[in-house]
C-alpha cells in the first residue's frame, strides 16, 4: 500500500505503519504507539474515535509535577505534552479524493479536511487526532469567536491563532491613539487587533503575516466586520514599507521552541520576534509615533525571561517606555489549582507598553 503523508502541523510520516482494525485493544495500541509504531486504522471510524480516547486516558494517567522551579515545572510540562501528541498522532487514518473517509460511519469532512490539508486529489494517510483538530476548527470558523471590543465575531482559519482570552485586544481597544491616519499590527493572525483599530477610527491599518492562512483570514474577517476599505492584509515578514504613528505587535509570549508550526504562535524561540519587532520599529515609526507592545509577563513568572531582559532589549532598541497599561486575566487556567503551572497562571499579567524612540 502506498499513499501520501499529510500533516497540518508539519509532523514527519512515521517510519513504520501497521495496519488495524476494530480487534485491536486500547492496551494493545497503546503498547505499539509506545514503540513508535503507527496504526493505520481500517475499522469503523466511531471504533476509532473511541480508540483515540483510550489512548489519551493511558497518556494522561501520570501525575502532574507541582515541584522544582517554574522553568523546571515548564519544561516538563512541554515533555508530556509532546509525547501526549506524539502517543496521539500514531493513530492514522485514511483519506480518499474528495476529501472523505473510506470507513464506515465516517462523517462528512470534506469541508474541514479541505481547510486543513487543501485539495486531495491521492490517497492519503493522516493523523485521525489532527483530523479531529481539525474538524474542531472547522467549527470554530464556521461559528466565529465574539469579541466585545468589536461587538462582532472573529471567524479563524485553520491554523491561524485566534482570540480565546480578551484581555490583551481589550488593552488596545481602550489606550489612547497617537494618531488615526495610519497604523500598522504586525504579525496579524486572525487580524483582531487591526480590526479593533479600525474600529476606533484609525483612517487605514496596514496587518501583515509571514503566514498565507493569516493573511486569507484577516482579508476574510476585515470583509465580514465592514472595515476592508480601511484595514488591509499584507503578505510579509514583519514590517511593511514605510513609516506609522502607530506600529502594534503582538508577539509570542513565551520564550522556547515550537513543537508544530501549530506552536509558532505560542512559543516565540529565543524572544526572536520580540526583539525583532523592538529592533525594527525606530526606523517605521513616524517622528512622535508609538509602538504598542503587548506582552504577557508569564515567562518572567516561569523564569524563562526576566523584565531586565526586557528593558534591556527596548533600551538597546533605542527606545523608552512612556507608559505600561496592565490588566489581569480572566482565564479558567488562571484559576485552576490543578494546572502544573498554576502558580505562574495565577500571578501573570499582560501589559500594554508604549514605546517611542529615545
Amino acid at each position: 500500500m502506498t499513499a501520501r503523508w499529510r500533516s497540518a502541523n508539519g509532523r514527519p510520516a512515521p517510519a513504520r505503519a501497521d495496519v488495524v482494525d476494530d480487534s485491536l485493544t486500547a492496551d494493545e495500541a497503546y503498547r505499539m504507539a509506545s514503540q513508535g509504531i503507527a496504526m493505520l486504522w481500517r475499522g469503523d471510524f466511531h471504533n476509532g474515535r473511541q480508540l483515540l480516547n483510550a489512548l489519551d486516558r493511558r497518556v494522561g494517567g501520570g501525575k502532574k509535577g507541582t515541584t522544582g522551579t517554574g522553568a523546571e515545572r515548564f519544561y516538563r510540562h512541554r515533555q508530556s505534552a509532546s509525547h501526549r501528541a506524539r502517543i496521539l498522532g500514531l493513530l492514522l487514518i485514511p483519506l480518499d479524493p474528495g476529501p472523505v473517509v473510506p470507513l464506515r460511519r465516517a462523517p462528512d469532512i470534506r469541508e474541514a479536511a479541505a481547510e486543513a490539508y487543501g485539495g486531495i486529489t491521492e490517497p492519503s494517510v493522516v493523523s485521525l487526532h489532527e483530523l479531529v483538530g481539525a474538524v474542531g476548527a472547522h467549527e470554530w470558523r464556521r461559528n466565529g469567536v465574539y469579541v466585545e471590543a468589536l461587538q462582532g465575531r472573529i471567524h479563524p482559519h485553520y491554523g491561524t491563532f485566534f482570540p480565546t482570552r480578551s484581555e490583551y485586544v481589550d488593552l488596545v481597544a481602550t489606550a489612547a491613539l497617537p494618531s488615526e491616519t495610519l497604523a500598522f499590527d504586525v504579525g496579524t493572525g486572525t487580524g483582531v487587533l487591526a480590526a479593533v483599530l479600525a474600529r476606533r477610527g484609525v483612517r487605514r491599518v496596514v496587518a501583515t503575516d509571514n503566514e498565507p492562512r493569516a493573511v486569507a483570514c484577516a482579508a476574510e474577517n476585515f470583509r465580514n466586520l465592514g472595515v476592508a476599505d480601511r484595514a488591509e492584509a499584507v503578505l510579509t515578514d514583519m514590517f511593511p514599507p514605510g513609516r506609522a504613528p502607530l506600529i502594534v505587535c503582538n508577539p509570542p509570549w513565551i520564550p522556547a521552541t515550537p513543537h508544530s508550526s501549530l506552536d509558532s504562535a505560542v512559543y516565540d524561540p529565543g524572544s526572536r520576534m520580540l526583539l525583532r519587532f523592538l529592533n525594527g520599529l525606530p526606523d517605521h515609526l513616524e517622528p512622535g509615533g508609538e509602538g504598542w507592545l503587548v506582552l504577557s509577563d508569564l515567562a518572567e513568572h516561569l523564569g524563562l525571561r526576566s523584565r531586565e531582559d526586557l528593558l534591556a532589549a527596548i533600551g538597546a532598541a533605542g527606545l523608552k517606555v512612556v507608559e505600561r497599561l496592565d490588566t489581569k486575566p480572566t482565564h479558567p487556567k488562571a484559576s485552576d489549582r490543578d494546572d502544573p503551572l498554576f502558580e505562574a497562571r495565577a500571578a501573570e499579567v499582560t501589559s500594554l507598553w508604549r514605546l517611542v524612540r529615545r
